[in-house]
């Protein structure tokens, strides 16, 4: 009963379609923001600016207070589809929207009762800005229900593997965050203004999700009554998931404080400018992720297909993102030379390479993250990630203060290679069948890392290396990466493309 369901939602055109709907509905509003914040900075100033960013942050990271329920959700509602338990939907998503207002509430007046210590002591706002900026705030404070049961009705979609539905809201929320705020300059110039178009702007939001999910799901219509044993199973999942949610960009953003506290606020600027930079390229895993996590979920009694979709996960992120990391690798000095100049090019350029390295290698590792917790454990990933921060702080600390900036980002790199090991030998132990695709990835990896370092050391000819390196990576992949079936399916797609020969004798014909 349950096979023709699982099959439907996880077919690998659904899976690759979406995760292309799911990159172009991350990657199009970071281009919006590209052109739009200089006007943003123009017309409101750079003290005002400063909170708009403040403002954009606390809408992306209030989804920290849902308290890992919106995660959960869409793993609970892809393992019933999985097993054709749909009866149980209805209860189950109303109880986690319920519960998702509760606590959305909870954030939004712990930050109602705190934002005047932020803005007066905390954040050191300018005295003229201090009565906007407040009221900013509480509009802000009164959008985070909101944002947090949005949240919950995305995790619905996704559970469904109704990507284009989400990017068809996801895409122009995206591209609002920035342009609401800049049209609002043809009026005022007030932060109030700005902020309440951001509210106006996730209240539709809230309200098309709402709307697709009730279209697509009509059994929701119907009055349910909350389950006591649903809220359990959501906040034992849902608690698991925020350890990681607070752990996980907490080592993240950790290095940069303490690069500040122990060096100066320009060691700052010479870190976290290639560090902005090489982490775009996490979209890739982001988007893959993200549609992989529900097809975990949804396949947890077809082993098979789980352990297909784990090998050609971390085939594809690996394939995707080689020749870039390569390329930013081995010209990373003279990039940063030609972009930035030649103090960026003597401090940050080893600190690009190591950085890129080390996103290369998270990247892959993000696909047993999501494995992990797709299959019901995110208490191990929490674990684990509870027993790197106090190696992880020791570790840094030690290496800032001996390298400086270039120990930051070998203390980085270090730890998602520990990080990787570890995620990829957890999944291991939870399914025996993904033994061969993890020691098959760990060989590809080795000789990509082999690849990095000749890049690294490559002083002169570096054209050269490059080009015989992505030439030797193409070949080697296209005969022994991928497939008879993927290598099929390319030059079938190829040869359909307008400027192929065999669509002009198609056509001709």
């Amino acid at each position: 009963m349950s096979e023709p369901i699982a099959t439907h939602l996880t077919t690998s055109r659904r899976l690759a379609k979406n995760t292309v709907f799911n990159f172009i509905g991350q990657a199009l509003p970071l281009a919006a923001g590209l052109l739009i914040i200089p006007r943003l900075i123009h017309g409101l100033g750079v003290a005002r600016f400063g909170v708009l960013t403040l403002a954009w942050s606390i809408i992306g990271y209030s989804s920290l207070f849902d308290l890992g329920l919106g995660r959960a959700l869409t793993k609970l509602v892809a393992e019933k589809l999985g097993l054709s338990h749909e009866t149980e939907l209805a209860s189950l998503i109303w109880t986690a929207l319920g519960l998702m207002l509760v606590t959305g509430t909870v954030g939004g007046i712990a930050m109602m009762g705190t934002s005047s210590w932020l803005v007066r002591s905390a954040l050191k706002v300018a005295p003229n800005l201090q009565h906007e900026t407040m009221l900013a705030f509480a509009i802000l404070a009164l959008s985070i229900p909101i944002v947090v049961a949005a949240t919950g009705l995305r995790g619905v979609l996704e559970a469904q593997q109704r990507f284009s539905v989400v990017t068809a809201v996801r895409l122009p929320l995206g591209v609002l965050t920035f342009v609401a705020p800049w049209l609002v300059l043809f009026l005022s110039r007030s932060l109030v203004a700005v902020v309440l178009a951001l509210f106006a702007v996730r209240i539709l939001a809230f309200v098309a999700q709402l709307v697709c999910v009730l279209w697509f799901m009509p059994s929701l219509r119907v009055k349910q009554n909350v389950r006591i044993s649903g809220v359990k199973t959501l906040i034992g999942f849902g608690g698991w998931m925020t350890v990681s949610n607070v752990v996980g960009p907490l080592m993240v953003n950790l290095d940069r404080f303490l690069i500040g506290a122990f060096i100066s606020m320009a060691a700052v600027a010479y870190y976290a400018t290639p560090y902005e930079m090489i982490t775009k390229l996490w979209l890739v895993p982001v988007a893959l992720t993200g549609v992989l996590f529900p097809a975990f979920s949804t396949l947890m009694q077809n082993r098979d297909r789980l352990t297909l979709l784990f090998d050609r996960g971390c085939n594809y992120v690996l394939l995707l993102l080689f020749v870039p990391c390569l390329l930013i690798v081995t010209f990373a000095s003279p990039g940063m030379r030609i972009w930035l100049g030649d103090a960026f090019a003597s401090n940050s350029a080893l600190v690009l390479q190591l950085l890129c390295i080390g996103v290369f290698i998270n990247s892959i590792s993000q696909i047993p993250f999501a494995f992990i917790q797709g299959i019901g454990r995110p208490d191990l990933t929490a674990k684990l990630h509870l027993c790197e921060l106090p190696i992880y702080l020791i570790a840094v600390s030690w290496l800032i203060h001996v390298y400086g900036v270039k120990g930051a980002a070998l203390a980085w790199l270090l730890r998602v290679i520990v990080d990787g090991i570890a995620l990829f030998a957890i999944a291991g132990r939870q399914l025996s069948s993904v033994v061969p695709s993890i020691l098959k990835i760990g060989a590809r990896v080795a000789l990509c890392l082999l690849l990095f370092t000749a890049g690294m050391l490559a002083s002169r000819g570096k054209a050269v290396f490059a080009g015989i390196a992505v030439t030797a990576f193409c070949w080697v992949s296209w005969h022994f990466f991928l497939a008879q079936n993927e290598r099929s399916l390319v030059t079938s797609r190829f040869r359909s493309l307008p400027f192929s020969s065999g669509s002009h004798a198609n056509v001709s014909s």
